[in-house]
């Protein structure tokens, strides 16, 4: 796959994660995503691995593959949101405290490490 291929499947996955996490996220899936296992961060998640699944074709990824990258993106992300609101939580951290938006950094810097893992997997 070439260079340019490459640098289109990031740009795809950021333009992916900016959709899920920040336009099709709901008010119900940001304040319950911190409760483990709790139906509205399942379904976030879920709206992750859908928007997933065209990059995966674009990167000629096939049949099981799709499947089980498209498990490990949801585990992995479910858990990265899971870890940084239960974080939030336990440090009562707000808009207004330094430590919150280093922990949603952090996040945000995860997910993109992830997408790259999956880039890298896939591409070669």
């Amino acid at each position: 796959m070439s260079a340019s291929h490459i640098l289109i499947a990031v740009a795809l996955f950021q333009l992916k994660h900016y959709i899920a996490d920040f336009l099709l996220q709901s008010r119900r899936m940001v304040v319950d995503k911190g409760k483990y296992g709790h139906p509205a961060g399942l379904l976030h998640v879920a709206v992750h691995v859908a928007l997933t699944l065209p990059i995966l074709l674009y990167l000629g990824v096939a049949g099981k593959a799709i499947a089980l990258t498209m498990l490990i993106e949801a585990l992995v992300h479910y858990h990265i949101d899971w870890g940084k609101e239960r974080l939030t939580a336990l440090r009562l951290l707000t808009p207004s405290d330094s430590a919150y938006w280093y922990s949603l950094g952090a996040d945000q810097l995860l997910h993109q490490l992830t997408y790259i893992c999956i880039v890298a997997v896939w591409a070669v």
